[in-house]
């Protein structure tokens, strides 16, 4: 079997706020720890009227502290729009406060359009430097000695060796991770055009290092399971939706399901939603349970993570509980 986790961007529905928003991660992380999933992660968005995990960190902490035993942390941190020092002594706090816990995924996207990057004083030439940013802060959180006087040190941070992955959706960031040893996760659920060769180029370039001794590979599917074929279907218009304003330029809050989907958008936008979203496995347990465990048996991930875009709550619970069911079965 393989560990089965869960990402989250604390999805603001349409008719509710950031508040609901809030409350409903927090439950949903406390059922996700109950029901065995390994990881929690909150991704960062900037601007964004349907998410509201925009204050990473802060949120993490608050899932952290509401649970117990899951692993909670970023996925990920968009390190261009931060200071390298800041994000280790953000992270290092984490690592104090919930020992043994905390994960910190990076990746190099604004995690906003280009006036959002701009409001947010983030450097032009920041992605540039990405490689080099996270050398700086993996350094940060190596061990120092009162002897080195010279050396900048994040406190907290020095000697935590919070774990770091390297996030991505292309070919660029799987030969980052493979040259620093760290372990990857691609943002397949979203951006699956060049998935493959990433995980093989990865994979066949991957340098052992301290912090991962084997190439270690976390992939992202959108999962919407219901207890009926067609209402796991109609609970996937939500993403869609969703997904298409996105691409038009105008986001919005994440909508209610509709059952007259094709008539909203052309034939050419169709395939492209199918072909951005087609690692989406919507449908009763067992239609969702067979597409898993074909995803996993081909591409043999190290770990799955899953994305759950149901508006209704309790759907949404629902849809995580069929899951937990589901993944006690797949394996590579």
């Amino acid at each position: 079997m393989i560990p089965f986790s869960v990402l989250d961007l604390s999805i603001i529905t349409r008719g509710s706020g950031p508040r609901e928003a809030f409350r409903h991660s927090i439950d949903f992380a406390k059922r996700a720890e109950s029901l065995g999933f390994h990881r929690y992660w909150l991704a960062e968005h900037h601007a964004m009227p349907g998410i509201a995990s925009a204050a990473t960190a802060v949120l993490i902490g608050q899932i952290a502290g509401a649970t117990t035993r899951i692993r909670v942390g970023s996925g990920g941190i968009m390190l261009p729009n931060h200071s390298p020092l800041v994000i280790a002594e953000q992270f290092g706090t984490l690592e104090t406060l919930f020992p043994g816990r905390i994960d910190l995924g990076l990746g190099r996207a604004p995690g906003a359009d280009q006036r959002t990057a701009r409001a947010l004083r983030r450097d032009p030439a920041a992605p540039d430097r990405f490689p080099e940013d996270v050398v700086e802060l993996l350094h940060y959180f190596e061990p120092s000695s009162d002897e080195d006087t010279h050396l900048i040190r994040a406190v907290p941070g020095a000697g935590l060796r919070v774990p770091v992955w390297i996030l991505g959706s292309s070919l660029f960031s799987a030969v980052l991770a493979a040259q620093l040893g760290l372990p990857y996760a691609f943002a397949s659920h979203f951006a699956p055009a060049q998935m493959e060769e990433a995980i093989a180029l990865y994979r066949s370039r991957f340098e052992p290092s301290e912090r991962c001794a084997k190439p270690h590979v976390m992939l992202t599917v959108n999962v919407i399971a219901a207890d009926e074929e067609a209402e796991g279907k109609r609970l996937a218009t939500s993403l869609y939706q969703y997904f298409m304003a996105l691409r038009r330029g105008r986001p919005i809050a994440f909508p209610p399901p509709v059952s007259n989907i094709l008539s909203l958008w052309s034939a050419e936008e169709q395939i492209m939603l199918e072909q951005t979203l087609s690692y989406t496995f919507a449908g009763s347990k067992e239609t969702v349970s067979e597409q898993i465990q074909s995803f996993a048996a081909r591409h043999r991930p190290d770990e799955l993570m899953v994305a759950v875009p149901v508006h209704d709550h309790d759907s949404r619970c629902r849809s995580l509980e069929l899951t937990a069911k589901i993944k006690s079965g797949i394996s590579v």
